[in-house]
């Protein structure tokens, strides 16, 4: 495969896995926002902006932090490359350089999907807003359905290795910042808002009802940290992407002939899952744990550029 194909196919990954994640992540602010008291509703939007590093770029826009504002920045403002339609712009670009790798019906679900923004200024009231964002989530789980369906050919291990990349990074981003930011100055860790925040982070990695199979003693924070870190049965949890990015990188490996890097990188990073314990984390440091995934991801999609040519 030419590495222009493979590059195409693994940034549309990672560009759809994006704009799924964002319109996730606006939905359960919503919901927070309503059911927050000042300044609580501020700090859920301010906390969305920190998830998506994209604080100083809307702090330019001079405008106040509220749904409407941030809302509109998160989903419709092309000028912000964390939004929304900016994802799903450079998915369907990257889809169209590589049509003819793709279904039929992955195509049609990008282009669904780019579409919901056509000619559209502002996201509208909250219920606007939370259909609009359903739109998004709706066509980008027929995306994924429709590459789970596809040929398990080299064309579709790149996208769903770009997935895999994307869905860790976002992962510890969200939990860091609720981790460290997100409770308002004077509220009660493990008070109302609280266990709202943890709450509307399961509904942002829709893992609400795993939470609740998983774990008997109610919602806790350990218990959520617990979750997204070392769960590998929970697709979106820390410990999850790294072993789904090892098979893939294996299958790869078989389909190409030939390993890297990239290879020896996510074997690493498993390993190392392998070893961690929710709780050593938390006494030793979240924060510092969360950074260096984040630094290790990076490095590993660099590693991953650099062994198929891509950089």
């Amino acid at each position: 495969m030419l590495s222009r194909t493979a590059s195409c196919l693994y940034w549309l990954g990672r560009y759809v896995e994006r704009a799924d994640f964002v319109a996730r992540l606006v939905e359960a602010t919503v919901r927070l926002d309503a059911l927050s008291a000042r300044p609580a509703g501020e700090a859920a939007w301010a906390s969305a902006l920190a998830v998506t590093e994209t604080e100083q770029s809307f702090a330019a826009t001079g405008n106040a932090m509220t749904q409407s504002h941030v809302a509109r920045f998160l989903t419709l403002d092309a000028e912000n490359i964390g939004s929304i339609v900016h994802c799903l712009d450079m998915a369907r670009n990257n889809a169209r350089a590589v049509r003819t790798a793709l279904t039929r019906e992955a195509w049609t679900s990008i282009n669904r999907a780019w579409l919901l923004f056509d000619n559209r200024a502002r996201p509208g009231g909250t219920v606007a807003t939370l259909n609009l964002v359903e739109g998004v989530k709706a066509e980008t789980r027929g995306f994924e359905g429709a590459i789970h369906r596809m040929l398990r050919n080299q064309a579709n291990g790149f996208i769903r290795l770009g997935q895999s990349i994307e869905r860790a990074d976002n992962t510890a981003r969200l939990l860091d910042v609720k981790y460290h930011l997100l409770l308002p100055e004077g509220e009660v860790v493990g008070g109302v808002i609280d266990r709202d925040q943890w709450t509307t982070i399961l509904q942002t990695v829709s893992a609400v009802t795993a939470y609740r199979w998983l774990y008997s003693d109610g919602l806790t924070p350990a218990n959520v940290i617990d979750l997204l870190l070392c769960r590998p049965e929970m697709p979106r949890s820390l410990a999850g992407a790294a072993e789904e990015t090892v098979e893939i990188m294996n299958v790869l490996a078989r389909q190409s002939g030939f390993q890297g890097e990239a290879d020896r990188l996510v074997r690493a990073r498993l390993s190392r899952m392998h070893r961690i314990k929710s709780k050593d984390v938390i006494a030793t440091g979240l924060h510092e744990f969360l950074q260096r995934f984040i630094a290790d991801n990076d490095e590993l999609s660099h590693a991953i550029g650099r062994q198929f040519r891509f950089i």
